[in-house]
């Protein structure tokens, strides 16, 4: 992938946190081409990085410093030598299901390796002119609701009770469209509560610098080079390992929620977008595939590839799932000139083809 053709190359340094993960990986050739130095900060959470080293899928260009986003030391010793044009803020920890159960460690890393962050870029003098962060749909919660006659609500969280009687949706009413502009934020989960506390630092703090801002709420992302072992995400690299094995795929809740599905290829185009148009806007943009799909038909996909049986219902929910979420995507479109490339059919045959390939890859 390489940064799109509509903008320029800015030059200068470029720092990334959490780079070495599946979307920091993804967009660091590139930051290679579109920047002179490009930085990348990284823990290597064994959750993601069971060996420990440096990802192979991280450009060679790329220098790496192991470091925890959330201790003030590690930006002491990042920006005593780095002096970032742009910072591309990627690192957290994105497990929905796991936030409830790790409410600390999710809201350590979110917010205060974004204050920390912060602080160390006020502290050593070191203020870049711009911070892209990527965001999540998760903030939006179970987002814009719509009657017949066309009133809008918000239905907020479903409760156990309703869950539990397989209420999946709400009673006379359509899901909308998740728009930064129009759908107010109501997060339904520790994760989703956390990236909306990190908008709001940001911006806040940007705001009184004079430093710019790009907010990207991005969708569910998948692809080829998202982790194989970390239990608490990515749904579409399960699905795979399930059908793989031979087994019919298990759906949550009918196996009608809706899903916008998003190739990582899309994703990084989008945020190399973010960190080098020459115009950027400091409200938060969504950034989705354009469409909805039910997690029904992604697994329909999936075990068409591997001739496995049909999915199945289970009926089983998560706490902290929304029933639907999809993104209108116009402002993207509108402001950094992107567009995603990749429908749902063409992203998942680009993703088993990648899992097939990898050595030690095992069913689920």
């Amino acid at each position: 992938m390489t940064a799109p053709s509509n903008v320029s190359r800015p030059g200068g340094t470029v720092l990334v946190t959490g780079g070495a993960g599946f979307i920091g990986c993804a967009i660091s050739a590139s930051l290679v081409e579109a920047f002179d130095r490009v930085v990348v900060v990284d823990n290597l959470h064994p959750q993601i990085h069971a060996s420990g080293s440096r990802p192979t899928e991280l450009n060679a260009g790329a220098e790496l410093i192991i470091g925890d986003v959330a201790e003030a030391a590690t930006w002491d010793a990042v920006l005593a030598e780095v002096t970032p044009d742009v910072v591309i803020h990627l690192a957290a920890e994105t497990g929905t299901g796991q936030s409830l159960q790790e409410s600390t460690r999710h809201t350590h890393v979110n917010v205060v390796g974004t204050s920390q962050m912060l602080d160390g870029l006020n502290r050593h003098g070191r203020l870049p002119r711009r911070i892209v962060l990527s965001s999540s749909r998760a903030v939006y919660g179970e987002g814009a609701w719509q009657k017949a006659d066309g009133t809008r609500f918000y239905p907020g969280q479903r409760t156990s009770e309703t869950l539990d009687r397989s209420q999946w949706d709400f009673p006379k009413a359509t899901p909308v469209a998740m728009k930064a502009s129009e759908t107010f934020p109501a997060p339904v989960s520790v994760y989703g509560a956390t990236k909306l506390a990190q908008e709001h630092v940001l911006q806040t703090w940007a705001k009184s610098f004079g430093v710019e801002t790009v907010v990207l709420r991005l969708q569910n992302v998948y692809g080829p080079g998202q982790s194989l072992i970390n239990p608490y995400t990515g749904i579409m690299s399960l699905f795979c390992r399930i059908a793989m094995g031979g087994k019919s795929i298990p759906l949550y809740e009918d196996g009608d929620v809706r899903r916008d599905f998003i190739l990582i290829d899309d994703v990084a185009s989008a945020i190399v977008a973010g960190a080098v148009s020459p115009t950027v806007q400091g409200e938060p943009m969504d950034i989705g595939s354009g469409e909805f799909q039910t997690i029904g038909t992604a697994a329909k996909l999936i075990a068409a590839h591997y001739n496995a049986p049909e999915p199945h219902v289970t009926g089983q929910y998560r706490q902290g799932d929304v029933r639907h979420a999809w993104a209108d995507v116009s402002a993207a479109e509108e402001v950094l000139g992107w567009t995603p490339q990749y429908n749902l059919a063409q992203g998942i045959e680009r993703l088993a083809n990648w899992i097939d390939a990898q050595p030690d890859v095992q069913p689920a």
